[in-house]
């Protein structure tokens, strides 16, 4: 019985497919199908699809990251002398690895560095610090970090997205 279904399938599959061969196809028919559908530019838009980053210039220039793309490389760059752990340029997050300075070998910092926007604003950036001192025991422990510290990584950033940004439209 398994043998019959299976021939039977089989069979009419291929009959299937042999009752579609008579039929001819207009070989420019894809063609002028794809240029109706894609006649203004896309499928989905009147104007020639989706801009997902906005229309105006400065947001054009961001186009390879999800956020302020000065922001982004001010905060690498403010940064830099941290070991990264981990970055998303898509949701705008660095992460550091602790860091611990040459003369202060008992203390260890560690930096969150969030990009909340793709204009370059004061607001656009938010950045968290950790700090650990080593104990008598050798372990680490959670020691008070001060607001203005965040405060004053957050202006560095700043600054050096606006000097990115001025140095790039020197060049344009």
């Amino acid at each position: 019985m398994k043998t019959f279904s299976t021939f039977f399938v089989a069979a009419f599959g291929l009959l299937a497919v042999t009752a579609c061969s008579d039929i001819t196809a207009d070989p420019t028919y894809d063609d002028k199908m794809r240029q109706e559908l894609y006649k203004n530019g896309s499928l989905v838009s009147d104007e020639g699809g989706w801009n997902l980053l906005g229309d105006d210039d400065e947001k054009k220039e961001n186009t390879g990251i999800g956020v302020n793309a000065f922001l982004w490389r001010a905060a690498l760059d403010t940064i830099s002398f941290m070991p990264i752990s981990s970055t998303d340029p898509f949701g705008g997050v660095i992460l550091t690895d602790w860091y611990s300075a040459p003369d202060t070998p008992n203390e260890r910092t560690k930096i969150n560095v969030l990009i909340r926007d793709r204009d370059l604003t004061a607001n656009g950036v938010k950045v968290s610090v950790f700090r650990e001192i080593k104990t008598d025991k050798g372990g680490w422990e959670t020691a008070p970090v001060s607001s203005s510290t965040a405060r004053a990584i957050e202006n560095a950033i700043l600054t050096r997205a606006r000097e990115i940004r001025m140095a790039q439209k020197q060049l344009d």
